[in-house]
């Protein structure tokens, strides 16, 4: 039997090592020298167009949560830093690598949704036990089992057969591997990173993140990391190894024995886990199958346990039962889920949508418009002297009325209309198939019905009136407008509405500015 050095040569000498981008290659080797500035990153990134866009794309996504768009590369390096830009960038050379070639019995696509799974249960973990930066646990997560690619790709037939004895158990996986090759996957992954020229606090925890304990040293953030990407393999386990109550227990034991996690808190991990694998899955390209969650995994599991010790008798018994308890827990499910989805999406004073699903409705139809080649249009609304009547009326008062204009404006639109509150007194409508014209007749429908409305509220009686601006989306020709100038056209002729005495409709015309009705 060949000696664990003898195999990391054999496996570098048979070029079975994934080859790195050239990009992350030089990013590795720059991030390493004091005198690398931002400057010297962000235009190394930038050479490569298809990566800044899928780095942008991160970035301004809910993986992370600016509120602010990030724009440039340069912006990204200086607000992220140089750890979690790198990350990136492993991150998309490695899931976007070219296939090498490996036997039949390795699956490299579900290979690397259970090492992006691993990845952002470590980004959940870490962000509950310490306030250390988390970019770092989640490119040794998604690298961690990098050595059963390579030994795949060096050892064909012979990994085929270690797998598939192996059975899904990532202890006897080990086992076999030190038994017919002469080292595992876990010293193969670290050597491997090293020879890429990967700082110490990646390469190091892949070799010890299956056996935590066995880190000599007394580096206490590299044995948390250690301890994080030993946590996150359990929990890709759960999800993949359809084994999920083998590796339930021991994380949920080992989570508490390590960080003290409360139940709650492992709980909320689990129950986040899938959900958050198929938003990262997006973001960084990878297409993976819908999987179901953890909670829904070890119920099945123990299903499946409990009906091996029944009688024929006692599972049909039980399966009915259970049929017409999972029924009412649908419907019930359902109906929870639709009133959740509805407050989401709603503004709790006025009762009709929010902005964010404002954006979201307006994406969509934009998309539409887009591909039927359709008008659509969109109209700000600005109610008149909103501040000077709650100062003078009272709070409760300007309440009142805000959620009486939203509700009489809903009637006076269509059902496939969209009406939403923008921010504070101001109300925005999208309405599909209509043009400009048409926009503005709907604008001045609801301009007069409102003037026209008494406002009732305790013993007092108010009248306002609401400025309207309205543009058109126009995606002839090669040109397509932006959602935000569409916005921004419409939010001009609202000021120029209020310029000219309030109380009036006001439409965007691209030759000449904004003009009235």
């Amino acid at each position: 039997m060949p000696t664990k050095e003898e195999v990391l040569r054999q496996v570098i000498d048979s070029g079975s090592l994934p080859t790195l981008s050239t990009v992350a290659s030089t990013l590795i080797n720059i991030t390493g020298k004091e005198e690398t500035t931002i400057h010297d990153i962000s235009k190394l990134i930038s050479q490569d167009v298809s990566l800044s866009t899928k780095i942008l794309k991160v970035v301004n996504s809910s993986f992370y949560n600016f509120p602010n768009e990030v724009g440039t590369i340069q912006q990204a390096v200086a607000i992220l830093g140089t750890n979690a830009v790198r990350s990136l960038v492993l991150s998309f050379s490695f899931l976007n690598m070219e296939r090498p070639a490996h036997g039949k019995g390795f699956d490299y696509e579900r290979f690397w949704e259970e090492s992006l799974a691993a990845a952002v249960t470590a980004k959940l973990i870490m962000g509950k036990v310490s306030d250390t930066d988390a970019e770092e646990v989640f490119t040794v997560s998604l690298l961690q089992n990098l050595g059963k690619l390579i030994l795949a790709c060096a050892f064909r037939e012979i990994y085929d057969q270690i797998l598939q004895d192996a059975d899904g158990s990532e202890q006897r996986l080990l086992e076999l591997e030190e038994e017919r090759i002469g080292a595992n996957h876990a010293y193969i992954g670290s050597e491997a990173a090293r020879h890429w020229m990967f700082p110490e606090t990646l390469a190091v925890p892949i070799l010890y993140h299956h056996d935590p304990d066995s880190y000599p040293q007394q580096n206490a953030e590299m044995m948390t990391e250690i301890r994080v990407a030993h946590l996150a393999a359990l929990v890709s386990n759960i999800m993949y190894s359809g084994k999920p109550i083998e590796y339930h227990a021991p994380f949920r034991e080992r989570a508490q024995q390590m960080f003290k996690l409360e139940p709650k808190v492992i709980d909320g991990i689990l129950e986040k886990a899938n959900t958050e694998v198929a938003q990262a899955a997006d973001y960084f390209g990878l297409k993976i199958g819908g999987t179901a969650s953890i909670p829904e995994l070890l119920q099945e599991a123990n299903i499946e346990l409990s009906l091996l010790n029944m009688s024929y008798e006692q599972m049909n018994r039980e399966l009915v039962q259970a049929k017409m308890q999972l029924e009412k827990l649908t419907g019930e499910l359902e109906v929870k889920n639709s009133y959740l989805e509805g407050i989401a999406n709603l503004d709790g004073l006025t009762e009709i949508y929010n902005h964010r699903y404002f954006q979201e409705f307006l994406d969509r139809e934009i998309s539409r418009s887009i591909r039927r080649e359709s008008e659509l249009s969109l109209v700000l609304a600005d109610i008149d002297f909103f501040k000077k009547f709650n100062d003078f009326h009272g709070h409760q008062a300007g309440d009142y009325v805000l959620h009486e204009v939203a509700q009489l404006c809903s009637g006076l639109i269509r059902e496939y209309d969209l009406i939403a509150r923008y921010g504070g007194e101001e109300f925005v409508f999208v309405l599909p198939e209509t043009d400009l014209d048409g926009a503005v007749i709907v604008a001045e429908k609801i301009r007069e019905a409102v003037a026209q409305h008494l406002f009732s509220f305790g013993e007092d009686d108010y009248r306002v009136t609401i400025s309207f601006g309205v543009s058109t989306f126009e995606c002839a020709g090669k040109q397509v407008m932006k959602k935000t100038e569409l916005v921004e056209r419409a939010d001009k002729a609202l000021y120029s509405a209020k310029k000219k005495g309030r109380n009036r409709v006001e439409q965007y015309v691209e030759k000449s500015g904004w003009f009235g009705r």
